[in-house]
């Protein structure tokens, strides 16, 4: 049977679950799955929409950002995400935190113009206009501008090939600002045409947001980075090794800033932000003289273990479906903030930390100890063991010559049926 999916967003939310189902002859308990997680006022966020698509919410602990003690929502399916960031915090808690700073908060639009024959004269026509273009972009948002935002520059760039880009930065305060920024750059645009006679290309805002920069820093003294038979400053000379090979080679940077990732794509998720705007944004800023390159930097002078990350965070507080999320609002709550700016510190930090841990379990005993016994546990309770069960399936199964889903539901029934046995 081949279900009918015309005109599918035009279908109720019963009669799309149903279409589904049938198509793909769904059980009546898969079909239940549906309703289970049906949040009403989410048809309104997206598309053809049919129910909502849960992920475990936890806490990172022992973070000190600024001199103030925050806690942190995550929201992630990857076992050990939050336990390496409390882990990092501790540490750096006992050095007194963390320290970050933010010099300014714009974003970056692009119009593009084609096929011109004198890209220099075009865009000195541009550019001798630029107060009246910025006015523009003004009247095109004016709450923004009262709110104390607002166009703040205007620059050209030759792309060459006959390629012209004019790049429009704007305070968007306290939001994402990717559709106030699109309504701005669509009205320049048009004034940019009659102006140079040109047809823009597109207008659209670029999420390489290099004037939204966050850095934030850690000192450490060697003695607090100890692990088990490895001295302080030993840890402290390996992590400052695999940040320089981070530094030299684009295939371990790849890995070194997905763990950074880890955390900031977290706490991106558990605030309502566009994670996928910061994982670009933050992966072109480490390509940006050319080499992909570790989105963070450790050196040791041999008593202190100095860290350092820079990125665009382009994130907000308010705008797009901020204000519609209960859990988004909650975890601004649970944050303790109420500003933009306030939110990309602690992102900042958060990587920094989930790097730490990272990197000190990787040049000590290794990423895996932590790690699997976390993935042991998901791996159990996908097999079906219940909360009791789980302790002895952990325990049998670290010891198991193959650990995986066969493995741990034999072990499962053993144990069912010693149980039985014992019970009779």
């Amino acid at each position: 049977m081949t279900a009918d999916f015309r005109h599918f967003y035009q279908k109720s939310w019963a009669e799309r679950t149903a279409i589904v189902a049938a198509q793909t002859q769904l059980s009546p308990a898969e079909t239940a799955l549906f309703k289970k997680y049906y949040a009403p006022q989410h048809s309104e966020i997206i598309e053809n929409y049919l129910t909502d698509y849960p992920l475990p919410m936890g806490l990172a602990v022992n973070f000190v950002i600024d001199g103030q003690p925050v806690v942190i929502p995550m929201v992630t399916e990857e076992p050990s995400v939050i336990a390496a960031a409390s882990n990092g915090a501790k540490i750096v808690k006992r050095a007194g935190g963390f320290k970050t700073t933010l010099t300014k908060r714009e974003m970056v639009g692009q119009i593009v113009l084609e096929q011109l024959t004198d890209t220099a004269k075009t865009a000195a026509v541009i550019m001798a206009n630029r107060d009246d273009l910025l006015a523009v972009a003004d009247d095109a948002h004016p709450s923004l501008k009262k709110r104390g935002g607002g166009a703040r520059q205007l620059r050209t760039r030759d792309l060459g090939q006959g390629y012209l880009s004019i790049d429009l930065f704007v305070d968007v305060q306290a939001a994402m600002g990717a559709n106030m920024l699109n309504s701005m750059l669509e009205a320049v645009a048009k004034s940019i045409g009659v102006l140079t006679k040109t047809n823009a290309l597109m207008s659209i805002l670029s999420n390489y947001a290099t004037a939204s920069l966050v850095k934030a820093t850690c000192e450490l003294p060697v003695s607090l980075l100890q692990a088990g038979r490895y001295s302080g400053k030993l840890v402290a000379q390996k992590i400052a090794s695999a940040s320089t090979v981070a530094q030299l080679d684009p295939y371990r940077a790849a890995t070194h800033n997905k763990g950074i990732m880890n955390g900031i794509d977290a706490l991106a998720i558990a605030t309502g932000n566009d994670w996928r705007a910061l994982e670009s944004g933050s992966h072109a800023y480490a390509a940006k003289d050319g080499q992909y390159r570790g989105m963070s930097t450790w050196t040791t002078d041999g008593q202190t273990l100095t860290g350092t990350i820079e990125l665009p965070l382009p994130v907000g507080v308010v705008g797009g479906s901020i204000k519609i999320n209960e859990l988004a609002q909650l975890n601004q709550r649970i944050l303790g903030i109420s500003t933009a700016p306030e939110l990309a510190k602690i992102m900042a930090a958060l990587g920094l930390a989930q790097n730490l841990a990272a990197l000190r379990a990787l040049v000590t005993t290794g990423i895996q100890q932590g790690h699997m016994h976390l993935q042991l546990k998901s791996l159990a309770l996908a097999a079906g063991a219940t909360a009791v069960e789980l302790p002895t399936i952990l325990q049998q199964l670290e010891q198991a010559p193959q650990q995986d889903l066969a493995t741990t539901q034999h072990l499962i029934t053993k144990l069912r049926q010693s149980k039985e046995e014992n019970d009779d």
